[in-house]
């Protein structure tokens, strides 16, 4: 009787890095492009990547694809870049900052915490909206008027679906500061939708 062969599956090997910017490199810049929304330090999230990449190829163990290698390569890049972004900001800046949020907030909220205004209705058909490339291209846009602390939270928690206490430590804020960001995130993002997209429908 002749022995049944192995079925496990032998670790992937890297592919030749000539090949990497063709298999990967737009995959990657959307990928940067959505969390950092700036087309320059994209790029450059990319170009260290692959640099990171071709300097630990040793490393990789070949149990997951060479993309998703990769991919957490660039997602460790983009939050050191956010936490750089954030730490430094002098003091009073983010005094400024922090202020600004919470005039943000009193905007659409009086003193007893009710709305000034509900959200405008949208569209009847919500599944064309969602699956509208125009619809993509305003919250695009709107996410690129984000401030640079707002946007990096923001991008953290819904994007990379990150919980608090793991967006807090890198950084290097209070829960409550981050409350407060991702709450302007949304009135902000909500603002501009209403302007952009749905008044014009």
């Amino acid at each position: 009787m002749t022995e049944k062969a192995s079925h496990t599956p032998y670790p992937q090997q890297v592919s030749s890095p000539e090949t990497w910017v063709r298999d990967h490199g737009d995959y990657l810049f959307r990928y940067a492009m959505m969390r950092l929304r700036d087309r320059d330090t994209a790029e450059n999230m990319v170009q260290e990547t692959f640099l990171a990449a071709l300097k630990g190829r040793a490393s990789f163990n070949g149990r997951s694809s060479e993309r998703t290698w990769m991919v957490g390569i660039l997602k460790h890049k983009i939050i050191d870049h956010y936490r750089k972004d954030f730490r430094e900001r002098p003091v009073t800046d983010l005094q400024d900052f922090f202020g600004e949020e919470e005039r943000t907030i009193d905007s659409f909220y009086d003193a007893l915490e009710n709305p000034r205004k509900y959200p405008k209705d949208w569209m009847p058909d919500q599944q064309a909206t969602l699956v509208s490339k125009e619809f993509w291209t305003t919250l695009h846009g709107c996410l690129q008027k984000l401030p640079g602390p707002t946007a990096g939270a923001f991008a953290m928690r819904e994007v990379d679906d990150m919980d608090t206490a793991a967006i807090c430590k890198e950084l290097g804020i209070t829960p409550t500061n981050l409350w407060v960001m991702l709450h302007r995130a949304r009135l902000q993002l909500r603002e501009c939708l209403e302007r952009n997209w749905f008044e014009k429908k």
